[in-house]
């Protein structure tokens, strides 16, 4: 969303109230769910025990760290080497992530889980090299044009001037 955005503060506040919505329609169809989520035993009581306990943290954390990933993200804008930074932390954290997963979770996942993290982890450094190729690609175009142009089209020597006549 703070990609989307010219503005910072419309960047904060949009990405705040976008990953607020998201995080607690997540977990409100998650507590729909008849599936039990990895780690939970059957019949275990959860402390609190009311949607509203496992919901409210999490979106909570979401309002209070979408409004600085928003500004990011408007951060992205800027063009070439300033934003590229900004433009690699989505492929970053998707590698990170998966990569902790990988770590923590690979003896329980099943073989899908474990290719689709695969292609995560293949895809997210296929983008971030992209995005590094695509900044080159342009920094060097932009440098190359403003060099060839003057050479294309060289300036005449003042005697060849004529003035036109009346």
């Amino acid at each position: 969303m703070g990609y989307l955005r010219r503005s910072k503060l419309e960047s904060t506040v949009f990405s705040a109230l976008g990953l607020t919505a998201g995080v607690a329609t997540y977990y409100l169809f998650k507590n729909l769910s008849p599936v039990v989520p990895p780690g939970l035993e059957v019949g275990a009581v959860e402390p609190g025990g009311g949607v509203l306990y496992k919901i409210l943290p999490w979106t909570m954390g979401a309002f209070v760290l979408g409004a600085p990933v928003g500004l990011l993200g408007n951060l992205a804008r800027v063009p070439m080497w300033g934003g590229l930074l900004f433009r690699l932390i989505v492929p970053f954290v998707a590698f990170y992530e998966t990569s902790m997963r990988l770590e923590v979770e690979a003896s329980t996942a099943d073989p899908v889980t474990g290719m689709t993290w695969v292609a995560v982890r293949l895809a997210a450094g296929a983008v971030a090299l992209a995005l590094l190729g695509h900044t080159i690609r342009s920094w060097w175009h932009g440098r190359r044009g403003v060099r060839s142009s003057a050479e294309v089209v060289p300036p005449l020597p003042a005697s060849n001037y004529e003035r036109p006549t009346e």
